[in-house]
Protein backbone atom coordinates (compact mmCIF):
# COMPACT_ATOMS: atom_id res chain seq x y z
CA UNK A 1 0.00 0.00 0.00
CA UNK A 2 1.03 3.56 -0.71
CA UNK A 3 0.26 7.01 1.30
CA UNK A 4 -2.00 8.05 -2.23
CA UNK A 5 -4.46 4.63 -1.45
CA UNK A 6 -5.08 6.83 2.06
CA UNK A 7 -6.26 9.61 0.93
CA UNK A 8 -9.82 10.25 0.33
CA UNK A 9 -11.43 12.14 -2.41
CA UNK A 10 -14.41 12.80 -4.52
CA UNK A 11 -14.96 11.17 -7.40
CA UNK A 12 -14.38 14.40 -9.42
CA UNK A 13 -11.24 14.90 -7.65
CA UNK A 14 -10.28 11.39 -8.22
CA UNK A 15 -10.44 12.43 -11.72
CA UNK A 16 -8.45 15.44 -11.83
CA UNK A 17 -5.78 14.21 -9.61
CA UNK A 18 -6.28 10.61 -11.70
CA UNK A 19 -5.27 12.65 -14.91
CA UNK A 20 -2.39 14.56 -13.16
CA UNK A 21 -0.59 11.58 -12.25
CA UNK A 22 -0.63 9.76 -15.17
CA UNK A 23 0.73 12.43 -16.51
CA UNK A 24 3.46 12.48 -13.91
CA UNK A 25 3.69 8.73 -14.02
CA UNK A 26 4.43 8.75 -18.04
CA UNK A 27 6.25 12.53 -18.66
CA UNK A 28 7.94 13.51 -15.62
CA UNK A 29 9.02 10.74 -13.64
CA UNK A 30 11.39 8.98 -15.79
CA UNK A 31 13.29 12.11 -16.04
CA UNK A 32 13.50 13.83 -12.68
CA UNK A 33 17.18 13.15 -12.14
CA UNK A 34 18.17 14.12 -15.11
CA UNK A 35 16.58 17.45 -15.13
CA UNK A 36 17.76 17.76 -11.55
CA UNK A 37 21.56 17.53 -12.27
CA UNK A 38 20.55 20.27 -15.51
CA UNK A 39 18.42 22.77 -13.12
CA UNK A 40 16.13 23.00 -15.91
CA UNK A 41 12.36 23.54 -15.94
CA UNK A 42 10.31 21.50 -18.14
CA UNK A 43 8.32 23.70 -20.55
CA UNK A 44 7.54 20.77 -22.80
CA UNK A 45 6.33 18.43 -20.24
CA UNK A 46 4.46 21.69 -18.57
CA UNK A 47 2.65 22.57 -22.09
CA UNK A 48 1.37 18.66 -21.60
CA UNK A 49 -0.49 19.63 -18.17
CA UNK A 50 -1.74 22.76 -20.26
CA UNK A 51 -3.03 20.65 -22.74
CA UNK A 52 -4.86 18.35 -20.25
CA UNK A 53 -6.50 21.40 -18.86
CA UNK A 54 -4.75 20.83 -15.60
CA UNK A 55 -3.43 24.32 -15.78
CA UNK A 56 -4.76 27.54 -13.66
CA UNK A 57 -7.56 25.16 -12.26
CA UNK A 58 -8.28 27.99 -9.68
CA UNK A 59 -9.35 30.86 -11.89
CA UNK A 60 -12.99 31.60 -11.02
CA UNK A 61 -15.73 30.75 -12.84
CA UNK A 62 -17.27 34.25 -12.99
CA UNK A 63 -13.47 34.77 -15.25
CA UNK A 64 -14.02 31.73 -17.07
CA UNK A 65 -12.20 29.31 -15.40
CA UNK A 66 -13.64 26.15 -13.72
CA UNK A 67 -12.89 27.58 -10.13
CA UNK A 68 -11.97 24.20 -8.11
CA UNK A 69 -11.63 24.55 -4.04
CA UNK A 70 -8.91 25.35 -2.23
CA UNK A 71 -9.42 21.50 -1.22
CA UNK A 72 -9.04 19.94 -4.66
CA UNK A 73 -5.96 22.86 -5.60
CA UNK A 74 -4.40 21.65 -2.45
CA UNK A 75 -4.50 17.99 -3.94
CA UNK A 76 -3.31 18.93 -7.01
CA UNK A 77 -0.28 20.44 -5.75
CA UNK A 78 0.35 17.54 -3.20
CA UNK A 79 0.40 15.40 -6.17
CA UNK A 80 2.92 17.46 -8.00
CA UNK A 81 5.12 17.43 -5.43
CA UNK A 82 5.09 13.75 -4.98
CA UNK A 83 6.60 13.46 -8.08
CA UNK A 84 8.66 16.63 -8.06
CA UNK A 85 8.09 19.75 -5.77
CA UNK A 86 9.96 22.02 -7.92
CA UNK A 87 8.13 21.48 -11.02
CA UNK A 88 4.70 21.15 -9.43
CA UNK A 89 5.26 24.55 -7.73
CA UNK A 90 7.00 26.32 -10.47
CA UNK A 91 3.62 25.04 -12.48
CA UNK A 92 1.29 26.14 -9.69
CA UNK A 93 3.59 29.65 -9.25
CA UNK A 94 2.58 30.76 -12.77
CA UNK A 95 -0.77 31.27 -11.55
CA UNK A 96 -0.97 31.71 -8.09
CA UNK A 97 1.01 34.65 -8.78
CA UNK A 98 -1.87 36.39 -10.29
CA UNK A 99 -3.64 36.11 -6.74
CA UNK A 100 -2.86 39.55 -6.00
CA UNK A 101 -5.07 40.58 -8.77
CA UNK A 102 -7.91 38.50 -8.05
CA UNK A 103 -7.37 39.81 -4.10
CA UNK A 104 -6.96 43.44 -4.65
CA UNK A 105 -7.57 44.35 -8.45
CA UNK A 106 -10.21 46.08 -10.21
CA UNK A 107 -12.66 43.98 -12.58
CA UNK A 108 -10.96 44.22 -15.64
CA UNK A 109 -7.39 43.31 -14.10
CA UNK A 110 -9.18 40.05 -12.77
CA UNK A 111 -10.71 38.97 -16.41
CA UNK A 112 -7.37 40.38 -17.88
CA UNK A 113 -5.52 38.07 -15.82
CA UNK A 114 -7.76 35.41 -16.04
CA UNK A 115 -7.82 35.34 -19.89
CA UNK A 116 -3.80 35.46 -20.00
CA UNK A 117 -3.95 32.47 -17.61
CA UNK A 118 -6.97 31.26 -19.50
CA UNK A 119 -4.34 31.06 -22.41
CA UNK A 120 -1.21 29.26 -20.55
CA UNK A 121 0.40 32.82 -19.88
CA UNK A 122 2.25 33.01 -16.14
CA UNK A 123 2.99 34.88 -13.92
CA UNK A 124 5.73 35.74 -10.80
CA UNK A 125 5.34 37.88 -7.54
CA UNK A 126 7.91 40.19 -6.99
CA UNK A 127 8.55 40.52 -3.28
CA UNK A 128 11.89 39.54 -1.99
CA UNK A 129 15.07 41.94 -2.54
CA UNK A 130 18.39 41.39 -1.37
CA UNK A 131 18.66 42.90 2.04
CA UNK A 132 14.83 42.65 1.90
CA UNK A 133 13.35 39.18 3.13
CA UNK A 134 10.96 38.72 6.41
CA UNK A 135 11.31 42.78 7.05
CA UNK A 136 8.98 43.44 3.95
CA UNK A 137 8.65 47.15 5.17
CA UNK A 138 12.18 47.95 3.90
CA UNK A 139 11.78 47.56 0.33
CA UNK A 140 13.82 49.94 -1.35
CA UNK A 141 12.01 49.49 -5.23
CA UNK A 142 10.53 52.29 -5.60
CA UNK A 143 7.48 53.72 -7.87
CA UNK A 144 7.72 57.09 -8.86
CA UNK A 145 4.42 58.95 -10.36
CA UNK A 146 5.14 60.81 -13.71
CA UNK A 147 1.87 62.21 -15.10
CA UNK A 148 -0.57 59.22 -16.36
CA UNK A 149 2.37 56.66 -15.62
CA UNK A 150 4.42 55.38 -12.83
CA UNK A 151 8.00 54.69 -13.73
CA UNK A 152 9.74 51.74 -11.41
CA UNK A 153 13.47 50.86 -10.68
CA UNK A 154 14.63 48.10 -8.18
CA UNK A 155 15.85 44.56 -8.11
CA UNK A 156 14.52 41.77 -6.66
CA UNK A 157 15.75 38.09 -5.68
CA UNK A 158 14.79 35.07 -5.42
CA UNK A 159 11.70 35.02 -7.41
CA UNK A 160 9.97 31.53 -8.40
CA UNK A 161 9.66 31.66 -12.17
CA UNK A 162 10.71 34.77 -13.25
CA UNK A 163 12.24 33.93 -16.18
CA UNK A 164 8.88 31.94 -17.69
CA UNK A 165 7.01 34.86 -16.43
CA UNK A 166 4.64 37.15 -19.57
CA UNK A 167 3.15 39.06 -16.27
CA UNK A 168 4.87 40.26 -12.80
CA UNK A 169 3.04 41.44 -9.49
CA UNK A 170 5.56 44.16 -8.19
CA UNK A 171 5.79 45.19 -4.40
CA UNK A 172 6.88 49.24 -4.77
CA UNK A 173 7.05 51.77 -2.09
CA UNK A 174 6.17 54.99 -2.93
CA UNK A 175 7.54 56.20 0.40
CA UNK A 176 10.09 54.61 2.17
CA UNK A 177 9.86 56.54 5.33
CA UNK A 178 5.50 55.42 5.08
CA UNK A 179 7.35 51.93 5.85
CA UNK A 180 4.22 49.13 5.32
CA UNK A 181 1.65 51.96 4.75
CA UNK A 182 3.98 53.06 1.26
CA UNK A 183 3.92 49.57 -0.26
CA UNK A 184 2.07 49.61 -3.99
CA UNK A 185 1.92 46.90 -5.80
CA UNK A 186 1.92 47.22 -9.79
CA UNK A 187 1.34 44.54 -12.60
CA UNK A 188 3.61 44.82 -14.87
CA UNK A 189 3.80 43.11 -18.35
CA UNK A 190 7.59 41.42 -19.20
CA UNK A 191 7.57 43.59 -22.47
CA UNK A 192 7.89 46.46 -20.54
CA UNK A 193 11.37 46.17 -19.81
CA UNK A 194 11.35 44.22 -17.53
CA UNK A 195 14.93 42.00 -17.01
CA UNK A 196 15.71 38.75 -16.05
CA UNK A 197 18.76 38.28 -13.75
CA UNK A 198 20.43 35.52 -12.68
CA UNK A 199 19.27 31.82 -12.75
CA UNK A 200 20.33 30.77 -9.01
CA UNK A 201 21.96 27.76 -8.61
CA UNK A 202 20.44 26.14 -5.66
CA UNK A 203 20.41 22.94 -3.17
CA UNK A 204 17.58 21.49 -4.33
CA UNK A 205 13.97 22.38 -6.09
CA UNK A 206 16.40 22.38 -8.94
CA UNK A 207 13.46 22.02 -11.67
CA UNK A 208 11.95 25.76 -10.47
CA UNK A 209 13.95 28.33 -11.44
CA UNK A 210 14.78 31.21 -9.16
CA UNK A 211 15.84 34.69 -10.69
CA UNK A 212 16.86 37.66 -9.84
CA UNK A 213 14.51 40.35 -11.78
CA UNK A 214 15.43 44.02 -12.50
CA UNK A 215 13.34 46.95 -13.08
CA UNK A 216 15.00 50.08 -14.40
CA UNK A 217 13.32 52.71 -15.38
CA UNK A 218 10.48 50.60 -15.95
CA UNK A 219 7.22 52.39 -16.88
CA UNK A 220 3.92 51.52 -16.14
CA UNK A 221 0.35 53.02 -16.77
CA UNK A 222 -1.15 54.28 -13.29
CA UNK A 223 -3.93 51.91 -14.22
CA UNK A 224 -2.47 48.94 -13.62
CA UNK A 225 -2.04 49.75 -10.02
CA UNK A 226 -3.48 46.86 -8.19
CA UNK A 227 -5.56 48.48 -5.58
CA UNK A 228 -4.55 51.58 -4.17
CA UNK A 229 -1.27 53.84 -3.26
CA UNK A 230 -0.16 52.59 -0.05
CA UNK A 231 -2.21 49.68 0.18
CA UNK A 232 -0.38 47.25 -1.17
CA UNK A 233 0.51 45.39 1.97
CA UNK A 234 -2.56 44.86 2.93
CA UNK A 235 -3.31 42.68 -0.44
CA UNK A 236 0.09 40.92 0.21
CA UNK A 237 -1.10 39.52 3.26
CA UNK A 238 -4.45 38.46 2.27
CA UNK A 239 -3.05 36.69 -0.65
CA UNK A 240 -0.47 34.81 1.46
CA UNK A 241 -2.64 33.48 3.95
CA UNK A 242 -3.75 31.39 1.19
CA UNK A 243 -0.16 31.08 -1.26
CA UNK A 244 1.78 30.18 2.17
CA UNK A 245 -0.23 26.77 3.06
CA UNK A 246 -0.74 26.15 -0.31
CA UNK A 247 2.75 25.78 -0.56
CA UNK A 248 3.49 23.41 2.19
CA UNK A 249 1.50 20.65 0.30
CA UNK A 250 4.36 20.09 -2.34
CA UNK A 251 6.56 19.46 1.04
CA UNK A 252 3.46 16.89 2.36
CA UNK A 253 4.25 15.41 -1.39
CA UNK A 254 7.91 15.43 -0.84
CA UNK A 255 6.92 13.60 2.63
CA UNK A 256 4.40 11.06 0.89
CA UNK A 257 7.21 9.96 -1.38
CA UNK A 258 9.96 9.79 0.98
CA UNK A 259 7.30 7.34 2.92
CA UNK A 260 6.58 4.97 0.45
CA UNK A 261 10.12 4.87 -1.37
CA UNK A 262 11.42 3.65 1.93
CA UNK A 263 8.94 1.42 2.87
CA UNK A 264 9.36 -0.22 -1.27
CA UNK A 265 13.19 -0.17 -0.28
CA UNK A 266 12.54 -1.90 3.23
CA UNK A 267 10.27 -5.00 2.10
CA UNK A 268 13.16 -5.87 -0.70
CA UNK A 269 16.24 -5.61 1.85
CA UNK A 270 17.05 -8.47 3.59
CA UNK A 271 18.95 -8.34 7.09
CA UNK A 272 18.88 -11.54 9.49
CA UNK A 273 17.24 -13.72 6.85
CA UNK A 274 13.87 -11.35 6.26
CA UNK A 275 12.76 -8.28 4.91
CA UNK A 276 14.17 -5.09 7.56
CA UNK A 277 10.44 -3.99 7.47
CA UNK A 278 10.11 -6.84 9.65
CA UNK A 279 12.67 -5.21 11.96
CA UNK A 280 10.58 -3.73 14.81
CA UNK A 281 12.68 -0.97 15.34
CA UNK A 282 12.78 0.06 11.65
CA UNK A 283 8.72 -0.99 11.19
CA UNK A 284 8.23 1.31 13.94
CA UNK A 285 10.30 4.46 12.52
CA UNK A 286 8.14 4.08 8.90
CA UNK A 287 5.16 3.76 10.98
CA UNK A 288 6.42 7.67 12.91
CA UNK A 289 6.89 8.74 9.22
CA UNK A 290 3.53 7.57 7.56
CA UNK A 291 2.00 9.21 11.04
CA UNK A 292 3.58 12.84 10.55
CA UNK A 293 2.91 12.73 7.17
CA UNK A 294 -0.83 11.95 7.34
CA UNK A 295 -1.01 14.65 9.86
CA UNK A 296 0.44 17.32 7.94
CA UNK A 297 -1.82 15.97 4.79
CA UNK A 298 -4.62 16.49 7.01
CA UNK A 299 -4.20 19.81 8.92
CA UNK A 300 -3.95 21.04 4.93
CA UNK A 301 -7.15 19.50 4.02
CA UNK A 302 -8.37 21.58 7.35
CA UNK A 303 -6.49 25.17 6.34
CA UNK A 304 -8.48 24.18 2.90
CA UNK A 305 -11.61 23.94 4.34
CA UNK A 306 -11.40 26.69 6.16
CA UNK A 307 -10.60 28.98 3.17
CA UNK A 308 -13.69 27.37 1.10
CA UNK A 309 -15.72 28.41 4.13
CA UNK A 310 -14.83 31.79 4.35
CA UNK A 311 -13.62 31.14 7.72
CA UNK A 312 -10.25 33.22 9.09
CA UNK A 313 -7.16 31.22 9.27
CA UNK A 314 -6.11 32.52 13.15
CA UNK A 315 -3.03 31.12 12.85
CA UNK A 316 -3.63 27.77 11.16
CA UNK A 317 -1.40 29.05 8.02
CA UNK A 318 1.61 29.64 10.52
CA UNK A 319 1.14 26.35 12.13
CA UNK A 320 0.71 24.26 8.93
CA UNK A 321 3.64 25.93 7.18
CA UNK A 322 5.89 25.22 10.13
CA UNK A 323 4.75 21.78 10.81
CA UNK A 324 4.54 20.92 6.88
CA UNK A 325 7.60 22.21 6.58
CA UNK A 326 9.59 20.50 9.74
CA UNK A 327 7.62 17.25 8.67
CA UNK A 328 8.90 16.75 5.26
CA UNK A 329 12.57 17.40 6.06
CA UNK A 330 12.25 14.84 8.50
CA UNK A 331 10.81 12.27 6.64
CA UNK A 332 12.98 12.53 3.91
CA UNK A 333 16.18 12.20 6.08
CA UNK A 334 14.39 9.60 8.00
CA UNK A 335 14.49 7.87 4.63
CA UNK A 336 17.74 8.25 3.42
CA UNK A 337 18.88 6.69 7.47
CA UNK A 338 16.07 3.74 5.98
CA UNK A 339 18.06 3.11 2.91
CA UNK A 340 20.97 3.27 4.38
CA UNK A 341 24.39 4.05 2.40
CA UNK A 342 22.54 3.79 -0.56
CA UNK A 343 19.89 6.73 0.30
CA UNK A 344 22.94 8.84 0.30
CA UNK A 345 23.90 8.57 -3.09
CA UNK A 346 22.38 10.03 -6.40
CA UNK A 347 21.88 6.64 -7.78
CA UNK A 348 18.01 6.68 -5.18
CA UNK A 349 15.50 9.56 -5.33
CA UNK A 350 15.28 9.92 -1.41
CA UNK A 351 18.41 12.16 -1.19
CA UNK A 352 16.77 14.65 -3.59
CA UNK A 353 14.02 14.55 -2.08
CA UNK A 354 15.91 16.05 1.32
CA UNK A 355 17.37 18.70 -1.18
CA UNK A 356 14.11 19.55 -2.08
CA UNK A 357 12.64 19.12 1.48
CA UNK A 358 14.72 22.18 3.23
CA UNK A 359 13.40 25.48 1.32
CA UNK A 360 10.08 25.14 2.48
CA UNK A 361 11.32 25.74 5.91
CA UNK A 362 12.75 28.86 4.82
CA UNK A 363 10.58 30.40 1.90
CA UNK A 364 7.32 31.78 2.27
CA UNK A 365 7.93 33.53 5.53
CA UNK A 366 10.88 31.56 7.03
CA UNK A 367 9.37 29.12 10.34
CA UNK A 368 10.82 31.16 12.67
CA UNK A 369 8.94 34.80 11.47
CA UNK A 370 5.64 32.26 11.94
CA UNK A 371 6.65 31.80 15.13
CA UNK A 372 6.19 35.21 15.87
CA UNK A 373 3.15 35.67 14.18
CA UNK A 374 2.04 33.08 16.29
CA UNK A 375 3.50 34.28 19.11
CA UNK A 376 2.11 37.47 18.60
CA UNK A 377 -1.58 36.04 18.63
CA UNK A 378 -0.83 34.60 21.71
CA UNK A 379 0.58 37.87 23.23
CA UNK A 380 -3.44 39.83 22.19
CA UNK A 381 -5.21 40.79 25.18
Amino acid sequence: MKVFDLIQMTPEQEEIIGLARQICEKELMPYTAELDRAGRYPVEIAQKFKDAGLYALEVPEQYGGMGIDNTTNFLMAETLGYYDAGFGFTFHAGSMGAECVFVGGTEQQKQMAADALLEGKGFAFCLTEPACGSDAASITTTATRDGNDYIINGNKCFISGAELADYFVVATTIDRSLKYKGITLFLVEKERGVQIGKHEDKLGLRLSPTNEVIFDNVRVPAENMIGAEGRGWGVVMKNMEVVRPHSMNFATGIAMRAVDEATAYAKVRMQFGKPIIKLQGLNFLLAEMLERTLVSHGALMNVAYQLDNGMKLNGAGSAVKIYASQTASYVASKAIEVLGGYGYMHEYPVEKLLRDAKIFEIFEGTNQIQQVVLGSLLAKD
